[in-house]
């Protein structure tokens, strides 16, 4: 079996967290609890006849107060930045995020715009995210309260692992 670490990173409160739960538990919960540092969940994802085991590394929220710790990359097969569709804010904080990571890995990146179950307040199509979607690998639109397409984004990236 093939060992892959996959990081997830964003601002504080679009979904990290949830979505891992979503992956490996299949469960939602509309308790919010700040991730302090960082917090490590295993699942296997089967392709075909090959098993990926899946590190996933649920990172504290990185906002203006609380710096990323490049350190958390080191050794990641991919990682995630989530960003929150209803609150434009979050896709800034993404993509300075991304900036960051990109001085200290070049490994494929995901952009997952999270809580599609609730109204959008900015689209990754307006005029000033033009542009944000040609800087990573694959993007995925997802909801962890209804599940909507979260397996399909760990599977897209496990296909992608393997590609590699």
């Amino acid at each position: 079996m093939i060992q892959k670490k996959i990081c997830l990173l964003g601002a504080s409160s679009v979904g990290k967290t949830s979505l891992v739960k979503q992956f490996v538990e299949g469960i939602f919960s509309e308790k919010y609890l700040t991730t302090i540092g960082v917090k490590i969940d295993k699942k296997v994802v089967t392709l075909a006849e090959q098993q990926i085991q899946f590190m996933l590394w649920d990172m504290e929220g990185n906002d203006s107060y609380n710096v990323f710790q490049e350190r958390y990359l080191r050794g990641a097969a991919a990682y995630i930045i989530v960003v929150d569709q209803t609150r434009a804010s979050s896709i800034r904080e993404g993509i300075d995020i991304h900036t960051l990571a990109r001085q200290v890995t070049d490994c494929p990146a995901i952009l997952t715009v999270n809580k599609n179950d609730l109204p959008a307040t900015w689209h990754i199509e307006d005029r000033e995210n033009e542009g944000y979607q040609s800087l990573f690998d694959l993007q995925f639109s997802t909801s962890a309260k209804t599940g909507a397409n979260v397996e399909e984004m760990f599977v897209a990236l496990a296909k992608l692992l393997l590609k590699g």
